[in-house]
């Protein structure tokens, strides 16, 4: 029964082991558990703390890459619309001065057909005008040929003098 019912001595000695074991647990053990567990523990808020801001990093670079697209994609439709623009100002100016030169063009030849029409009709006249002398040289030879003929035509000339 002594087992069972620890006595005064058993208790006394057994406390006293305990206490002792922790003052050498607390002195040599605890502490550096204590500091391995604190330190571990730093270490993690560490690393929670370091991924947070490779976190906060890329979101920042995804946002800047995000907006450095946007930048070039705006960059880009500018110089395609400037581009668009220069070319339909140079195909404005090219069909411009083609115009002015098919007018030109046109206006050179209509002169030079008017000179070509004029000088022509110039030489139709003259060459009429000498036909015309021509035929009525003959008419007056023929006619004056005849005696009776040109008394009659001198006296149908004096009538229509006088008729004037």
């Amino acid at each position: 029964m002594d087992l069972i019912t620890p006595g005064f001595g058993l208790v006394f000695w057994t406390a006293v082991t305990f206490i002792f074991l922790l003052v050498i647990l607390r002195k040599f053990a605890w502490k550096p558990i204590l500091g391995a567990v604190s330190d571990r523990e730093e270490g993690i808020k560490n690393a929670l703390a370091s991924a947070e801001n490779a976190r906060k990093e890329m979101e920042n670079l995804t946002a800047d890459n995000e907006r450095i697209l946007q930048e070039a994609r705006a960059e880009r439709e500018a110089m395609l619309k400037d581009a668009r623009e220069m070319k339909n100002k140079m195909i404005s100016d090219a069909k411009d001065e083609a115009q002015a030169q098919a007018s030109k063009m046109i206006e050179q030849a209509q002169a030079a057909i008017e000179s070509e029409k004029k000088a022509a009709m110039a030489e139709l006249k003259s060459h009429v005008a000498g036909l015309s002398v021509d035929i009525a040289e003959k008419v007056v030879r023929q006619e004056l040929s005849n005696k009776d003929k040109q008394l009659a035509l001198v006296e149908s000339m004096l009538g229509d003098a006088k008729l004037n």
